[in-house]
């Protein structure tokens, strides 16, 4: 099974096309695996004037990277999750105290935004989501991202 998580801007590019490979929730998962990387329809403001956020924004922005809204952006893997009990230092700076930290391994951007409607928590993509992501992928990308059918939605 592949599952998609529904992250708002700009958290959602600073993991596609950043180095944020850690996503904060308050809630975790059994699930490891392959992960659909959805940027949500509306925008973290006051996140966007953090200094860290806005630097990495800056970065972003003269790359010519937009916050796309609403779309898949993004392939990844999720390795596992951790709680940063007992942390002496966080384990990255884009991680938040007294939140479960998605730990994300390899990140690939898709070239193209794939709009579709996300959700709350893990969801299950369409098989026709897939689809219109697959075409995007290499054989070897597919095979490593997309290597599970989606239940059909």
């Amino acid at each position: 099974m592949i599952y998609a998580l529904t992250i708002r801007q700009p958290w959602a590019a600073l993991i596609a096309y950043g180095d944020k490979r850690v996503e904060n929730r308050v809630w975790a998962s059994q699930y490891r695996g392959p992960l659909l990387i959805h940027a949500g329809k509306t925008l973290d403001t006051k996140a966007m004037r953090l200094p860290l956020v806005a630097s990495a924004l800056r970065a972003l922005r003269a790359r010519g990277v937009e916050l796309t809204l609403g779309a898949v952006i993004a392939v990844a893997d999720l390795d596992g999750y951790h709680a940063p009990d007992h942390e002496d230092e966080p384990c990255s700076p884009w991680a938040f105290p007294d939140h479960v930290h998605f730990d994300l391994g390899q990140v690939l951007a898709l070239p193209k935004p794939v709009s579709c409607s996300g959700r709350q928590k893990l969801w299950k993509p369409s098989e026709k989501l897939l689809q219109r992501i697959r075409v995007q992928l290499s054989d070897e990308q597919a095979g490593r991202f997309l290597r599970e059918e989606a239940a059909a939605c």
